[in-house]
């Protein structure tokens, strides 16, 4: 009884781990399984389209029964909010992502997504969001790991260097893009570029999704209507890229529909409530820390099941990327630690104590059983109490 009682004590503790291991497996089975799909053939504008079309099947029957008595009403502000965070959420991240993964690999892609912090950070800084204080140490490591960050990402985008074989993995892949066998391809570079445009959309997305949050505070909801809003707009860009080609919006029991399936469903649907509760108890500094493990278990598994080539740029600059990730991460978690213990100004004191409302009370002192009347939160209060002294002494 006592082992089952430590055993339960333990899974209590390592719950949030275990989530946000699980969620890196499941975002690592997306990276994969979509990579296949492409090499295959699979359109990546279609892709988005079903992907979030079935993403909003799965999400909208638990929005409307959960969210229906914090649900505010939709204002035609709001809505062109959303349709903003849609735009950058589906068609810059997603859209250029995958476009830039068909140029490039999984493995590639996963390791240029962990700049995504930095690139939020300098956005961040451009929208008034966080404030620069140069004299402190958290400020400082945020910059410098946004440059490092950068640096190498743009390091794996301009040197490929040569391939590295490991087990499992083959000279020629006649699956895969020509670009991806060629170190000297053009469309790796081309790649590289569609990819940094989508972190940097994915970056925007969270600027946007946490300033219509404060308007439209139903987070289940709102991703509801991201996804059916994106799914409309890629549906018009992928009708005008594919008009020649009708057959890519084929269905099939083949791999193009388990990419469709696992995308929407796992990742969009599943990932985000799940990321959600887990951001909620432990904050978002700690799920972002465990995002380059999904980069280790891509480049892992894409060498052994897709028989990607692991080049040395990629393995230079995706350190490079890491130790930037973790230097931003950190300065944010030195941000906040030093927030929360840092006690309030005295300006903010006094704002509190006149926003307060005045309580009217009975007060008795004891001696002739009179009543008197205090004012208890107001900042008169003191000089309330003082005047109801002196009329007591001077009718005695």
């Amino acid at each position: 009884m006592e082992c089952f009682k430590k055993v339960s004590e333990w899974f209590c503790n390592a719950k949030s781990y275990l989530i946000i291991l699980s969620l890196q497996f499941g975002s690592a089975g997306m990276y994969l399984i979509t990579m296949d799909a492409l090499n295959k053939g699979m359109s990546h504008y279609v892709f988005v389209v079903y992907r979030n079309v079935i993403a909003s099947v799965a999400l909208a029957p638990f929005a409307f029964f959960f969210e229906r008595k914090v649900r505010p009403k939709m204002t035609v502000r709001i809505f062109s909010e959303i349709m903003a965070v849609a735009f950058v959420e589906i068609i810059l991240d997603q859209c250029f992502t995958f476009m830039g993964m068909k140029y490039t690999s999984a493995s590639f892609a996963s390791a240029v997504m962990n700049s995504v912090p930095s690139i939020t950070f300098v956005l961040a800084i451009i929208f008034r969001l966080e404030r620069m204080n140069l004299r402190e140490v958290g400020c400082l490591a945020k910059i410098s790991g946004t440059v490092i960050t950068l640096g190498g990402a743009f390091l794996m985008a301009l040197y490929k260097g040569p391939a590295l074989h490991f087990v499992g993995s083959s000279a020629t892949n006649n699956g895969q893009p020509e670009n991806v066998n060629d170190p000297s391809g053009n469309h790796w570079l081309i790649g590289a570029c569609f990819l940094l445009i989508g972190c940097a959309g994915f970056a925007a997305f969270y600027i946007l999704q946490a300033i219509t949050l404060r308007k439209y505070p139903a987070e289940m909801s709102l991703a509801t209507w991201i996804c059916f809003i994106g799914a409309l707009q890629s549906s018009a860009v992928s009708i005008f890229m594919e008009r020649n080609n009708p057959h890519v919006w084929s269905l099939a029991w083949d791999s193009r529909l388990l990419a469709y399936a696992y995308s929407g469903i796992v990742t969009s649907a599943i990932q985000f409530y799940v990321q959600g509760m887990v951001i909620k108890t432990t904050g978002p500094v700690f799920v972002t820390a465990f995002n380059p493990l999904r980069m280790i278990i891509v480049t892992a598994l894409a060498c052994l099941v897709l028989s990607e080539k692991l080049h040395l740029g990629s393995i230079i600059g995706g350190v490079v990327v890491v130790i930037g990730l973790y230097l931003v991460v950190w300065g944010k978690a030195k941000e906040q630690k030093k927030k929360h213990l840092m006690p309030p100004s005295p300006e903010k004191v006094t704002l509190q104590r006149q926003q307060q409302l005045p309580l009217t009370v009975l007060k008795n002192d004891g001696n002739d059983n009179k009543p008197q009347l205090v004012i208890i939160g107001d900042r008169n209060h003191d000089m309330e109490e003082a005047r109801a002294v002196n009329t007591e002494s001077q009718q005695q």
